[in-house]
């Protein structure tokens, strides 16, 4: 196999793998979760799904602290 067989298949992969992405992508099986995906930054944070749900959130206050970003210096 020399190199230009080789370029040819892995192009030929990958353009098999574009148009399955894009396939899954704009499927309308998936539309539903797109447009809760795409409402995600218009939500409260009440709202938002949680992994554990009686765990408290941190404020971005909290995560955002100057302990957290390592400058011990300052």
């Amino acid at each position: 196999m020399d190199t230009g067989t080789f370029r040819g298949l892995i192009t030929l992969i990958l353009i098999i793998a574009f148009i399955g992405i894009a396939l899954w992508a704009y499927s309308k099986r998936r539309k539903p979760d797109f447009d809760e995906a795409a409402n995600l930054p218009f939500a409260d944070d009440d709202e938002l799904p949680t992994s554990d749900k009686h765990a408290p959130r941190k404020r971005d206050s909290e995560v955002h602290s100057r302990d957290d970003r390592g400058d011990k210096n300052i």
